[in-house]
This record gives structure tokens, sequence and C-alpha cells, in this order.
């Protein structure tokens, strides 16, 4: 009787706060709801991604008294700033394989914890080799994106997934804004209870470092991986696959669109993770501001994240409702293309005031641009997700290597010189966006295929091999290929399938 009944439990569907589909995903977007799991797992990403991103640029707005105190120069500089992203590069792919084998809830929660005692030891930073270390392992930190789009696109359905993805991503890039306000206020706190300057830059780390620590544990207890439960938990009942890691990451690494999406993301993200670690530093040398005032006006360019990324993911989702993926696909373009024009401008004039709309107007279709590709990224593959988000990550930190290496190491170009470069490589980085496309709802400049094997079913069933099929291991797949249909746009939706 117990064991019937224990079944008849098993196959009820479970109930939810939010509409859901299918697989279970939320097919609304309730911003100021907490309901478990899809709208907690939401405040849980964003939070722990926010919290990574006050860690890992902390240091730039406390520079000018950092540099004082380590002696540092502008090399040594430029060379922290880019470990600062660079570690990240690795750690965003590794983690969207994790994701796809151990679940976002554990493998965000595991990096946080681990990148955690780099922030604390930054505080005893001596020499300019121990702070280029400390911000090159924090820097792992900023890997929890990858978790936090992943987790995102696991939670909500295809119409409203660019939103959730925007938002979660938005908000917890926005602690890159965040922090440039709240160091100089901590640092300055500090100070004014007695503590030195070379001492109370110190002491403020803790401040960060706490807040990450507290982020990990609270996505551990209150965090689930999927609508329907935990990875673990889900793959002992036999409800979902435990894939295998070689699998995985051949279908991700062999889908070209991918790759494209990982070069385009260097050039909107990668260049807002370069504005994050120069723009205070700019603002204070260039117009001999004080270290407040260069914060706060540095401030609002990560800050612009509350609504610019969050935006960015809606449009997406609204443009597809009528166009389908190609709407989603132009708009990237425009947009970005858009961020390039305003940045070279911003490089080229000489007054505050322009300076500072310039940024703004930079800021916010930068970071619209980052939205908007995430709302491409969810339908490239659903057997490797997590690869494809690992890759379109990696892509940003290595878009923010590239361009410091270039233009902000050392004494070869000005920075506004180098703003203006960085403008130039977007724009050219944005063209291969005209290279996606994809068989069942087309591209930018071509419709979909004719040939009647172009369908969502077709697309992500050839991600599995037929003795797969026989197992039933494609049936998540065909569920999500049917809940993409809407990609077809208004005017394709109504058209039968091949």
């Amino acid at each position: 009787m117990e064991l019937q009944s224990a079944n008849e439990d098993h196959s009820q569907p479970p109930k939810f706060a939010l509409p859901v589909d299918s697989e279970h995903k939320a097919t609304e977007f309730r911003l100021f709801s907490v309901a478990a799991p899809h709208m907690r797992a939401f405040h849980l990403s964003w939070i722990s991604f926010f919290a990574c991103f006050v860690s890992t640029f902390a240091a730039p707005p406390l520079l000018p008294v950092i540099r004082d105190n380590l002696n540092l120069t502008a090399t040594d500089i430029g060379n922290a700033g880019i470990a600062s992203v660079s570690g990240a590069v690795f750690a965003r792919f590794a983690m969207g394989t994790a994701c796809d084998l151990f679940g976002p809830r554990l493998a965000s929660a595991s990096l946080i914890l681990i990148t955690a005692p780099a922030v604390y030891f930054t505080s005893i930073a001596s020499s300019p080799i121990s702070f280029l270390l400390v911000r090159f392992f924090t820097g792992f930190s900023l890997a929890t994106f990858v978790s936090t789009q992943f987790w995102m696109s696991s939670m909500f359905s295809a119409p409203v997934v660019g939103t959730a993805n925007g938002v979660a991503g938005g908000w917890g890039n926005l602690g890159g804004g965040a922090t440039q306000l709240i160091m100089p206020l901590v640092f300055g706190l500090i100070r004014d209870i007695g503590a030195v300057k070379f001492t109370a830059w110190r002491i403020a780390f803790f401040i960060p470092a706490l807040f990450q620590t507290l982020s990990a544990i609270a996505v551990l207890i209150f965090g689930q991986d999927l609508p329907d439960g935990n990875f673990r938990r889900l793959q002992k009942l036999g409800d979902k696959h435990k894939d295998k890691l070689s699998l995985i990451l051949y279908h991700g690494i062999t889908n070209y669109r991918g790759w494209i999406l990982a070069l385009t993301y260097g050039y909107c993200f990668g260049v807002e993770l370069t504005m994050d670690n120069i723009i205070a530093e700019y603002f204070y040398d260039r117009f001999n501001l004080k270290l407040h005032t260069a914060g706060i006006i540095a401030a609002s360019f990560g800050l612009a994240n509350v609504v610019s990324r969050p935006a960015g993911g809606a449009i997406s989702d609204l443009v597809s409702k009528r166009f389908g993926m190609r709407g989603r696909l132009w708009t990237l373009f425009v947009v970005q293309t858009m961020g390039g024009v305003f940045c070279i401008l911003l490089g080229q004039v000489g007054s505050l005031g322009a300076s500072i709309v310039l940024m703004i107007a930079f800021s916010l279709f930068c970071q619209a641009a980052c939205g908007l590709t995430f709302g491409v990224v969810p339908f490239v593959s659903r057997r490797s997700l997590g690869v494809i988000n690992g890759m379109t990550g990696g892509g940003g930190n290595v878009g923010a290597v590239i361009t410091q290496l270039l233009f902000f190491r050392g004494s070869r170009y000005s920075k506004e010189r180098g703003i203006s470069l960085m403008g130039v490589m977007i724009i050219c980085c944005t063209l291969p966006i005209c290279l996606v496309y994809f068989p069942q709802w087309g591209g930018m400049f071509c419709g979909p295929s004719s040939t009647n094997t172009a369908s969502e079913q077709d697309y992500y069933l050839s991600e599995w091999d037929s003795k797969e099929k026989e197992k039933g291991l494609h049936e998540p797949s065909l569920k999500f290929a049917d809940n993409c249909t809407t990609e077809r746009g208004k005017n394709m939706v109504t058209t039968a399938r091949p």
C-alpha cells in the first residue's frame, strides 16, 4: 500500500505558482515574485552573480590609493586588470560543462566558495605580483554568469527566456557599477573611524568577501536546479538522463553558431568588463576629478545594467513574437553596432559633460546587446546548452583580455585613443552575426529552408543518434522543439510543420 501510494504521488504532476509549458518551464516572468522554484532561482542567481561582480571589480575604484601603497606602475595596473578577466575564460567554459553534468546550483555555489578566499587575501597583498594573483583568482568567480544563464534557460520557456536571461545577467552585472560606489564609501567610512588610508582599503575588502560567501550558502540551501527538482534526485528517479561528457562537448563545440556568438559577445560584454577596469581611472586622470566623484561617474556605466541588459532581453522576446529568430538577430546586430559608434565618439570628445553623456549612451547600447545575445543563445542547442553558454560567456572574457592587451596595457595608446579603437573593434566583430542561420527559422538575410528536414524537431533531434532515440533519451529535446515554434514569428507560426 505504501509503495503504491508513493508511486501515485510520483506520477502526479507537480503544482507551480507560475503557468508552465510541457517541460514545466515558466511561461510568465513575474519580477517581484519569489515563488519556488522559478522565481526563487532567478533571485538567487542574480544576487550571487552580483556578489561576484562586486568582488572582482572592488579594486579599480580604490586604485589611486592601492597604487601608491603597492608602488604599482601603469603596466602593473594594466596586467592586474587583464588578470582579473582572463582567469574566467577557461572557468566559464568549464562552468558550462559542469552545469550540463551536475546542475547550476552545485556548480555555481562551489565556484563562489572556492574563489571567496582570494577576496579575503586581497587585504594582505604587498607587491604587484601578489596584487595580480588575487585579482586573477577572484576573477574566476565571473564564471557564475554561465550558471546564471543556464539556470534561467532551464526555468523559463521560449517566450520569456530572453527577458529572464537579460534581467538576471543585467542585475548581476550591476555589481560592476555598484562596487564603484560601495568600495569608496566603505573605504571612507573605515578611514574616518580612525584607520590610515593604507590600512583602510585592506579592511574594506572584507565586505565583498563576506557578501560573496553568504550568497553561495543561500544558493546551496534554497536553490533548485530544474522545475522538477535537483539533478541528482531526478537522475536517481530515472526522470533525467545522465549524459556523457564527450557527447555534450562534441555537440556544443561543433555548432558554429556558438563560436560566432562567442566572438560577438566578446565585443559587448568584453568591452563592458574593460570599461569596469579603466573608466574610474580614466575620469580621475583626464579631468582631474576627486576619487569619489570619478567613482560616481564610473558607477553610472555599470549601474545602467539595471535597465539596459534587461531591456535587451525583453526587446529580443518582443521582436521574436512578430519576426521570430530573424528579428532577434537583426536587433542584436543593429544595437551592438550602435554601441560601437558611441564608443568611438566617447574617445573623441574632450569635455566632461559630453564624455558622460556619450558614456551613458554607449553603456545602454553595449549592455542591451549583451541581453540580446542571450535571447539567441538558448536556442542554439538543447543537449549542449551549458557548453554553448560557456563558450559564449568565455568569449566575453576573451574579448576583454584582447582589448586590454591591445589598447590599455602600458602607454602605447592614451586611454581616449584606446576607447575609440575599441569602438572600431566592436563594429568589425559584430558583422559575423550575418552568418548565423537556423534552417528552421532562417537568418538575417535568408528565410527558413524549404526542405522537409527543416523543422524544430529535425534541428534539435539531430543531436541524438538512433540508439539514443530508441531508449527515449531524446524526449526532452522533442518537448523543447515543440515549445520553440514561436521562433518562426507571427508570419510563420501558423504554417504547417514540414
